[in-house]
C-alpha cells in the first residue's frame, strides 16, 4: 500500500489529526494537508503521484524550425563552410526570421545525431588573447599547400588583417618563394596601405633568423627595414601565435575539398576569389560580434608604418547609446554626455578618441554617427551643426 493511501486513510477514516499522521509517516504536515485537499477533490486520483510534465513550454520550438536547423547544417557541411550552432542561429535570424537560441541549436543536432558531445575544453579565458586595436596594425601572413585534379602541388599565400580578419590578398602559385612574398605584399600594400607591422611565423621566405647568420636579411626583411615596418614573428613551436591566419587557411581549405579539384592553377584561383568576396563580405565573424571582415576593417582608420593618426591622447572605446540617445565619456575628471539620437539607442558603437576629436561609429555596420570636437567646459554636448567636424 503507498504511502499517500496511508495517510489518506489515517485522517479521513480514522479521523486523526494533520499533525499525528505527519509525524508518524515522517512527512511534512503541509503536505499532508495538500494530499488531503486533493482527495477531497480528485478522489482516488490523488492516491497516484501528479505528473511533472509542466503545462506548457513556452520555448519548445515546432518541427518546422527543427527542420531549418537540421537542412541548414546539411547544405552549409556540403557546401564547405562553417555548420556550428553560432552560423545556424545566424542564418535563421537574418534569412528566415527565426530567432533560437545557440543552446536549443545545439541540442537539436545533438538529438539528430549531426554532432557529437563536445569534450570538455580548456577555457577561452585561459588564453592570452591578442587583437591589433586598428586595420593595418598588423598583417598576418602565412601559406599552405593544395594540390590539383592531377596531383599538381601547389601553394596558396595569405595576407590577413590582424584586427579585422579581413583577407586582403590570397593567391595560389607553383612554389611560394621569397620574391613572391615581397610582390604579393607590395601587391596588397597598393590596394589597402602599408601596415605598421607584420606577423608570421620562421619560414625562410619571411625571415633568416634562424639560418645562422648565413647572408644577412631576406628580400622580404629588407623590404620592412627600408619602409620603417615592424617585423613580428612567431616564437619556435608556438603555432597559436599566428592563430587567426592560419584559422582563415584551415576554413579555406575545407570549403576548397568540398568544390571538385581544380584543373588548373588560374580555375584554383577563380575558386579562391570566391571563397575570399564571400568570407570577407558575407560570412559573419564570431569573434567580430557577428559582423563581416570587411565592415570591421573599414569602420576605423587604418594605421601605417610612419604615421598611425594617433596622437598622445588617443585611445578606442567600445560602448552602447543610452535610451536617451547619448553615451558618456569622461575627460579629466569631468563627466560629458555626446548627443547621437534617439533613433540610434541601444546601438553599439566605437569611439576613437583623440584629446578632443572625437569618432563615434556604428560597430555593426560601420556607420559614422556623429563626429564632433568636444567642448571641455560643457557636460552636455548637443548634435548643433557647429560643432560638427567638416
Amino acid at each position: 500500500m503507498s504511502k499517500r493511501r496511508l495517510v489518506i486513510t489515517a485522517v479521513v477514516a480514522e479521523g486523526r489529526t494533520h499533525a499525528e499522521v505527519a509525524a508518524e509517516y515522517g512527512v511534512s504536515r503541509s503536505w499532508v494537508t495538500r494530499l488531503v485537499g486533493r482527495y477531497r477533490v480528485e478522489g482516488e486520483a490523488a492516491f497516484e503521484p501528479r505528473s511533472r510534465r509542466p503545462i506548457s513550454s513556452p520555448t519548445k520550438i515546432d518541427s518546422g524550425v527543427t527542420d531549418h536547423i537540421v537542412n541548414l547544417r546539411q547544405s552549409l557541411s556540403d557546401s564547405g563552410l562553417d555548420a556550428g550552432p553560432h552560423t545556424i542561429r545566424w542564418h535563421l535570424e537574418t534569412h528566415h526570421g527565426i530567432v533560437v537560441s545557440v543552446s536549443t541549436i545545439r541540442r537539436r543536432l545533438l538529438a539528430a545525431g549531426l554532432i557529437e558531445p563536445a569534450p570538455k575544453k580548456r577555457p577561452k579565458s585561459s588564453y592570452t588573447r591578442f587583437e591589433a586595436e586598428l586595420p593595418n596594425q598588423t598583417w598576418q601572413s602565412d601559406f599552405t599547400h593544395v594540390w590539383l585534379a592531377d596531383r599538381t602541388h601547389t601553394e596558396i599565400i595569405t595576407w590577413l588583417d590582424d584586427h579585422s580578419r579581413y583577407a586582403l590578398h590570397v593567391s595560389a602559385h607553383r612554389r611560394i618563394t621569397g620574391r613572391i612574398v615581397v610582390e604579393t605584399f607590395n601587391k596588397t600594400a597598393d590596394q589597402h596601405g602599408f601596415p605598421a607591422s607584420t606577423l608570421t611565423d620562421n619560414g625562410m621566405v619571411y625571415t633568416t633568423r634562424f639560418s645562422g647568420g648565413k647572408g644577412g636579411r631576406n628580400a622580404f626583411e629588407t623590404t620592412l627595414a627600408d619602409l620603417g615596418i615592424t617585423q613580428k614573428n612567431s616564437s619556435p613551436n608556438h603555432p597559436t601565435t599566428c592563430g587567426k591566419v592560419e584559422r582563415f587557411q584551415q576554413t579555406m581549405k575545407k570549403w576548397l575539398t568540398a568544390q571538385p579539384p581544380a584543373n588548373t592553377l588560374n580555375e584554383l584561383q577563380t575558386r579562391i576569389d570566391t571563397f575570399v568576396n564571400n568570407y570577407n563580405h558575407h560570412r559573419p565573424h564570431r569573434s567580430l560580434d557577428r559582423t563581416t571582415p570587411a565592415i570591421a576593417y573599414k569602420r576605423l582608420p587604418k594605421t601605417g608604418p610612419t604615421n598611425n593618426g594617433a596622437g598622445p591622447h588617443y585611445r578606442i572605446r567600445r560602448d552602447r547609446i543610452d535610451k536617451r540617445g547619448a553615451i558618456s565619456l569622461r575627460r579629466a575628471g569631468r563627466m560629458h554626455h555626446i548627443g547621437i539620437g534617439r533613433a540610434h539607442k541601444a546601438t553599439p558603437v566605437i569611439l576613437l578618441i583623440d584629446d578632443l576629436d572625437i569618432r563615434v561609429i556604428a560597430t555593426e555596420t560601420g556607420e559614422l554617427l556623429r563626429h564632433l570636437k568636444l567642448n571641455p567646459n560643457i557636460g552636455y554636448q548637443p548634435q548643433t551643426k557647429n560643432q560638427e567636424t567638416p
